[in-house]
């Protein structure tokens, strides 16, 4: 029998700052990158956020690297 995924946001993967590999909750978010309110709507980038159920370390990876 095969068993359930804890959840459709939770993937495990090691984890740099506790060496375990454990379950993290991983989403995507947009944010913005630019400092400016003028060209804020042109510079939304998709990223990439996992956050460790053990330790809570949180690391965040830009998606689209052109």
């Amino acid at each position: 029998m095969a068993t359930q995924p804890a959840g459709a946001d939770s993937v495990r993967e090691r984890c740099g700052e506790c060496g375990h590999t454990t379950s993290h909750r991983v989403r995507v978010e947009i944010r913005t990158e630019s400092q400016t309110a003028e060209n804020a709507q042109f510079s939304r980038e998709p990223y990439r956020v996992s956050t460790c159920s053990e330790c809570g370390t949180e690391s965040v990876t830009r998606m689209n690297n052109a």
